[in-house]
């Protein structure tokens, strides 16, 4: 993942779907000023302030199949989803 950004992934919530909540993902080059900066593997993502308790626990990661390239969240917090996946609730 590391080689691939440039810039950097600001992670976020929004209320959204027939569930509730979905990810955001908007690349930028600078965190914002209530943004939580995380570092791992050499790898850093800004987390929107809103959506830090949301997000508690998760882990994401990039996946690559024959179809399909994508980041995906495993998050603990997670109570339901919708059909589509596309949507979750806490």
């Amino acid at each position: 993942i590391k080689a691939m950004l440039r810039e950097f992934p600001g992670i976020g919530v929004r209320t959204r779907g027939c569930n509730g909540l979905s990810y955001t993902l908007e690349y930028t080059k600078t965190k914002g000023d209530s943004d939580e900066e995380v570092i791992q593997d050499g790898v850093r993502v800004f987390i929107e302030k809103k959506a830090q308790l949301t997000l508690l626990g998760t882990e994401m990661d990039y996946v690559e199949d024959k179809l399909s390239s994508e980041f995906v969240f495993n998050n603990p917090n997670i109570k339901g989803t919708c059909g589509c996946g596309e949507s979750f609730n806490i």
